[in-house]
């Protein structure tokens, strides 16, 4: 699993490091002392694990996490107690109170590593447009085909799909569903939300150099200027 620190405080970066070396399956490829730095690290190499101090300066860590358009797992690595609900209605893995000690972290990583073993998928388990799977929801069920969904929609640990005229949730993490998902035919459009391509209606440029999609179904999805450029690419010739 790959991981990045953000923590302002050099001394808990050491600490948190030292600690980590233990595991022979975590490789710490970057730290950032603030969350600008921290945003653009996760933008360059899309770890596996980030393990996210609360207070940083200029921006907290519930902010720098609405900036994202790719979600890693999170642990938070904080010395206050009060963000704890909230921590986890942001989906994190786990909360760890500093001092961190040593049988806390390895039960975070422990549930870092039961995600990471069940979003692994191997490449004869990747979906095709004609695949077809099993949904339920309460008493209804439906055997969708992959090529019905027009949006993939990320709902707390749930992910919402959008067919035909149905919307069932399944227990499934954005992140697992891409990670199944033929190349080219499926666009992240920031970190909730993944399109059908082929269920591109209108494309229309705001003038902050966001794009706002629209989809067949009447959603409407804002791309931000940085997944706007890779959203052309992905259409161009």
């Amino acid at each position: 699993m790959r991981a990045i620190i953000i923590e302002d405080s050099r001394l808990a970066r050491v600490e948190l490091k030292e600690q980590l070396s233990q595991f022979t399956d975590i490789e710490l490829i970057a730290e950032a002392e603030n969350a600008e730095a921290g945003i653009e690290l996760i933008h360059q190499s899309h770890p596996d694990l980030l393990f996210l101090d609360i207070q940083l300066p200029g921006m907290d860590g519930f902010a720098l996490l609405e900036k994202l358009d790719f979600l890693p797992q999170i642990i938070f690595t904080t010395a206050y107690d009060e963000y704890a609900v909230k921590s986890f209605e942001v989906n994190a893995l786990d909360y760890l109170l500093k001092p961190i000690t040593n049988d806390r972290l390895q039960g975070a990583i422990d549930k870092a590593r039961q995600q990471f073993k069940s979003a692994a998928i191997s490449p004869d388990q990747t979906l095709q447009p004609n695949s077809r799977f099993f949904v339920k929801e309460k008493e209804q069920c439906w055997l969708v085909e992959l090529q019905q969904v027009q949006l993939f929609e990320s709902i707390g640990n749930y992910t919402r799909l959008y067919f035909e005229q149905h919307k069932p949730m399944i227990y499934k993490s954005l992140n697992q569903i891409e990670s199944r998902l033929p190349i080219g035919n499926f666009f992240r459009a920031n970190r909730t939300e993944l399109i059908n391509m082929q269920y591109v209606k209108n494309v229309e440029m705001v003038l902050n150099g966001h794009l706002l999609i629209s989809l067949e179904n009447g959603k409407i999805i804002e791309l931000s200027r940085r997944r706007a450029t890779e959203f052309k690419k992905q259409m161009s010739l």
